[in-house]
């Protein structure tokens, strides 16, 4: 194969079974001419110190790379990226794509408070130092932090999988819920393709990922509720969320979100809410642990999606058409 326009892909150790599928999609979808694709041979040498060091184990030489990792903690995840970016540029790739399906620290998009870091556009200059020359990523927690960076951003939505799966569900007398006022934007755009109402939940805060109590704004009794948010974190502010409609006479309530953070009691909470039933997608893996109560859970993968607009970048195609907010 010559090396012009010629399509790389490699993963970090956070991603890796993610970018395997992405890579099957792809091989899925191109053209019958085309050589097979496979996941390139990246590996991370770990130091005793805890350093590490990412290495291609084969010619990027003249390549569009594009490097799969989502940046979720710890943040070894987020520098394994900006080492495996650096070395591809410096082993000659022709252009480098960070694919981050979760983007990390875009909880931190504003001064809310004094004295505090904007960690997102940190990372955003810290992706452009490294090298990369366009950021792929998946539903992230404010869509102004597009505007943080000074390349491209692809940027994709979970509704892309979540409606056609909420569709398929068949639900009667179905409403989408707000887990709070920030998320309102969100829950209106699910609303519209569901043609459903809206249900706004006010909650207040006394510190970070401690909610202290929630309000329900809107008609509950009866309806099949689906809380719609972009992560899972603690799922401390879903489970009060889930207990608050279900005593207000909702019928039944169930969640999806892009991003299972999953940190904390957050296993606990899900399995110990009224929530019938949790989806998510594989932007984050769900964990390992065999102790884990993952029976509500239920993942939809991303890849597909992934897989297509990856195709359609590297080919010059357009992408519009793939949106759904």
């Amino acid at each position: 194969m010559s090396n012009y326009h010629r399509m790389a892909i490699f993963a970090c150790t956070s991603s890796n079974g993610f970018a395997e599928k992405v890579v099957e999609e792809l091989n899925a979808i191109r053209y019958p001419e085309e050589d097979i694709l496979h996941l390139g041979a990246l590996t991370t040498t770990r130091f005793s110190d805890g350093e590490f060091q990412p290495t291609f184990n084969e010619s990027v030489r003249g390549a569009t790379v594009f490097l799969i990792s989502s940046t979720f903690p710890p943040a070894d995840n987020l520098m394994e990226l900006l080492l495996a970016i650096d070395a591809a540029k410096r082993a000659s790739a022709d252009k480098v794509i960070a694919v981050t399906p979760y983007f990390g620290w875009a909880r931190q998009d504003r001064k809310d408070k004094p004295r505090v870091s904007i960690g997102a556009k940190l990372v955003a200059n810290l992706l452009k130092a490294a090298g990369a020359d366009r950021v792929m990523t998946c539903d992230l927690h404010a869509d102004q932090i597009q505007g943080f960076f000074d390349f491209p951003v692809d940027h994709l939505y979970g509704s892309k999988v979540f409606i056609p799966y909420i569709k398929a569900m068949g639900l009667e007398n179905l409403s989408i819920a707000a887990p709070d006022m920030g998320g309102a934007k969100r829950a209106n755009a699910y609303a519209k393709e569901l043609a459903c109402p809206v249900i706004i939940c006010h909650k207040s805060r006394e510190r970070a990922n401690e909610v202290s109590s929630i309000t329900a704004i809107g008609d509950v009794e009866g309806r099949n509720v689906i809380i719609v948010d972009d992560m899972i974190d603690t799922a401390g502010t879903l489970r009060k969320a889930a207990d608050v409609l279900m005593e207000k006479g909702a019928a039944s309530v169930r969640a999806c979100a892009t991003h299972a953070v999953l940190s904390g009691a957050a296993y606990e909470n899900i399995a110990a809410s009224a929530l019938k039933e949790v989806f998510v997608t594989d932007t984050i893996p769900l964990s390992d642990d065999p102790s884990k109560d993952k029976s509500k859970i239920k993942v939809i993968s991303m890849t597909k999606t992934f897989a297509r607009i990856i195709h359609r970048v590297f080919n010059y195609e357009e992408i519009s058409s793939e949106f759904v907010h």
